[in-house]
């Protein structure tokens, strides 16, 4: 689906609107395409913490070009800042002087990602700069403009070497919908797997996809497929001649079952052990809303949404634990909501089950072993054909209230599923991150 108002905006009568009513004027968003660099342009380090030496042979790695030593009259694609030695308030300054002078010289669409210790790793007064960090990235996030996001990423102490996959993806154009996010890499694990091919990382994997025959399931999916998974695609037999076209595009496999029913986790793991010799990768996707006030809410309206989007993917999750159907260095996902960490009218039965979906990340991400992490995304407005039935007036501005003035697509969800999925990621665990380009009201 397509936004007909960014695309007017961009003509000569609606940039004339634009400058003298002071209406939003959002950037065409650059995404990633297959084949292409993940880069295109140079980032600049900077910093004197603990990763500041590493930080170029780290984006060496995964084919990002970097200098230390920037030039003002030269256009930069991202910035990157290594914040670990800030040790007090009073060495907060150094953030504006090394990003005050550089941000005239970005490119459309530039990455910022600031580098940072977990402020519970730490005690006093490195504590307190550290946290600090938190809203210097969210506020520079909403001013940055032009396409441009910007991230924090807290590094444990011993997880230095485990960021490449993290930094890959939030310096590219797959995070292109992705800003004002806090990361956590090496504080609920601290070994990365070696990634062989970063451009199809997934190789020789298995991954399983929920509701996967269209909409977001849909590119999930295909992003998968891209990065080299084979993937298993499930979903309602309703939808089984669209799922069995997908898959067989693919080059995949198929499984149509209500994820509600008694068997379903059993029978899931049968056909993935029988099939596939286990699983890689877990998404969650499968989710339904039935919305009504509180005051008018009906008990199977309520059931069915929460039975749909959380006790089915925890009934599954466990069986495919139990059964140790995940192998090891696996990846769990679910797909959870803004609507589950801020609220909607008329969607408690949905918050909740998203809500939900974020606390079976809290109570997994320390009992997982064997390196399996477990992690979510919490989409916000995303232009699929369910949004585009929602009301012009109502649509709009769901689509507007986020720095980036626009929704995001689905791949952008698939983006970030695909990142947690990297075997690089297997730092990455316990993370709930925002695909909404930064939703003004709140966090």
């Amino acid at each position: 689906m397509s936004d007909k108002y960014q695309g007017f905006v961009q003509t000569p009568i609606g940039q004339l609107l634009v400058r003298n009513l002071g209406l939003p004027s959002p950037t065409p968003l650059r995404r990633y395409e297959e084949g292409a660099p993940l880069v295109d342009g140079t980032v600049v380090v900077g910093g004197t913490g603990r990763l500041a030496e590493s930080l170029p042979g780290l984006l060496d790695s995964v084919g990002v070009a970097t200098t230390t030593d920037s030039d003002a009259a030269q256009k930069y694609a991202g910035l990157v800042f290594d914040a670990t030695g800030l040790t007090g308030a009073g060495q907060l300054g150094a953030l504006r002087d090394f990003f005050t002078p550089l941000l005239r010289s970005l490119e459309t669409c530039p990455r910022v990602v600031v580098l940072g210790t977990p402020p519970e790793q730490v005690a006093g007064s490195e504590r307190v700069a550290q946290r600090a960090l938190e809203g210097f990235t969210r506020s520079l996030g909403k001013e940055i403009g032009r396409g441009g996001t910007v991230q924090l990423v807290y590094v444990a102490e011993k997880a230095e070497a485990a960021v490449a996959s993290t930094l890959a993806f939030l310096l590219s154009p797959k995070s292109a919908y992705v800003s004002g996010q806090v990361v956590r890499v090496g504080t609920h694990a601290t070994e990365a797997v070696e990634v062989d091919d970063w451009q199809r990382p997934l190789t020789g994997r298995v991954a399983l996809v929920t509701g996967a025959s269209r909409g977001i399931g849909e590119q999930i999916a295909r992003v998968l497929h891209r990065d080299g998974a084979t993937v298993v695609g499930l979903d309602v037999p309703q939808a089984a001649s669209e799922l069995q076209a997908l898959m067989r595009e693919l080059d995949g496999d198929h499984l149509t079952l209500d994820i509600t029913a008694k068997d379903a986790p059993q029978r899931i793991a049968r056909h993935l052990t029988e099939k596939h010799g286990g699983v890689d990768v877990v998404v969650h996707n499968a989710g339904i809303t039935q919305d009504k006030k509180l005051a008018n809410m009906s008990e199977d309206r309520w059931n069915r949404v929460l039975d749909v989007n959380l006790v089915a993917p925890e009934r599954i999750t466990r069986e495919l634990l139990d059964q140790s159907v995940v192998h090891d260095n696996g990846a769990i996902i679910g797909v959870a909501s803004i609507a589950g960490i801020a609220g909607n009218v008329g969607q408690t039965n949905y918050a909740a089950s998203k809500a939900g979906v974020i606390g079976l990340v809290e109570s997994l991400r320390d009992e997982l072993r064997n390196g399996i992490t477990v992690n979510a995304v919490a989409p916000g407005f995303i232009i699929t054909q369910m949004t585009a039935q929602v009301p012009f007036a109502t649509r709009e501005v769901g689509q507007r209230l986020n720095a980036l003035a626009q929704g995001g697509l689905p791949v952008d969800v698939a983006e970030t599923i695909a990142w947690y999925a990297s075997p690089g990621s297997t730092a990455v665990n316990g993370n709930v991150v925002r695909v909404c380009g930064q939703m003004m009201l709140g966090a």
